[in-house]
């Protein structure tokens, strides 16, 4: 694939650095420091951003709606054709909620099981109410407003995949996806990496997972995102972390398609990978094509790499 990128159809923005929730699966609440993408940051980038043809922002997080001026952001990038999704804990769409049916094209929550697990491993009381009240004010105020949800598996949820597939359909939610907990990598503010010790507590028992897996193929109808391949393929990212077969990467263009910018102005290929610049020196195309960036996509042998052979994500998009 030709290294220095022309088009980037997926763009996802970190808005915010901080998080309202306390998972036991990701560390980025513990960032003391509340640093924001400002309005006047993304127009300096509009121009690339239109140029490159940009289809899809994704606002990801921390927690996009704990910024002061999301929908502002959200303005900016829809006034040129883009379509715009928050990934979302959900705690805060009650409040929000005119302003994201107004704003923001569709909404993908976080659902981690039913309402005990899903509280359990948010480590915030009552989440999943807040979260219901949340999908029931969007649905007042658009019925038809897209609500999709992703849950991330691990040691607490991985018994209950299918009541959680249930949890989403009793919310009104319209689908549901699937994603390995990442375990590994310095992503989600774990630098350095978890200890071994650590990574085992949240990785899923497989005579657990397994089963739920199979019983989620069986019944599968559409309601979730991914295909039986794909959910095998969680299945096998863990047999492989349990030392029972090889990792093996999946099918993936991430790094030739999209970016993650984060709100310190570091851009990423993915979220696994290292930042290969940072938008205080350059804009945009300037760091997406320099000398670092396009080393990194030249070097990049997907079914080789270390990362991306542990990767729990499997982006890829036709171009």
């Amino acid at each position: 694939m030709n290294p220095v990128v022309s088009r980037l159809p997926i763009l996802v923005l970190e808005p915010h650095s901080r998080c309202n929730c306390r998972c036991v699966m990701c560390d980025i609440w513990k960032t003391t420091e509340a640093r924001e993408i400002s309005a006047a940051e993304l127009e300096r980038h509009l121009e690339d951003i239109q140029r490159l043809g940009v289809e899809w922002a994704v606002f990801s997080g921390g927690e996009p709606l704990m910024h002061s001026d999301l929908f502002r952001l959200a303005c900016l990038l829809r006034a040129r054709g883009i379509r715009t999704t928050v990934l979302s804990s959900g705690l805060l769409l009650e409040r929000y909620s005119a302003e994201i049916v107004a704003g923001i094209d569709d909404a993908i929550v976080s659902l981690d099981g039913p309402r005990e697990i899903h509280d359990r491993i948010r480590g915030i009381p009552g989440a999943f109410d807040r979260l219901e009240a949340g999908v029931r004010a969007l649905r007042r105020l658009a019925p038809r407003y897209s609500i999709t949800a992703r849950c991330t598996v691990q040691a607490v949820n991985a018994a209950h995949l299918r009541a959680t597939v249930e949890a989403a359909r009793r919310l009104g939610l319209d689908s549901i996806s699937f994603l390995a907990a990442d375990l590994g990598s310095t992503a989600f503010n774990r630098t350095p990496p978890w200890p071994g010790e650590r990574q085992a507590r949240v990785a899923p028992a497989l005579d657990e997972l397994q089963p739920e897996i199979e019983a989620l193929i069986e019944a599968h109808d559409g309601f979730i995102v991914e295909s039986p391949e794909k959910l095998r393929r969680m299945g096998a990212h863990f047999r492989a972390y349990w030392g029972q077969e090889a990792y093996i990467a999946p099918r993936c263009n991430a790094p030739w398609v999209s970016a993650v910018v984060e709100p310190n102005g570091d851009v990423r290929p993915c979220f696994f990978q290292p930042a290969y610049g940072n938008l205080a020196h350059g804009t945009l195309a300037e760091v997406l094509n320099g000398p670092a960036a396009v080393a990194f996509r030249e070097g990049l042998e997907v079914a080789a790499d270390e990362t991306c052979r542990r990767c729990v994500c499997s982006l890829y998009r036709e171009t």
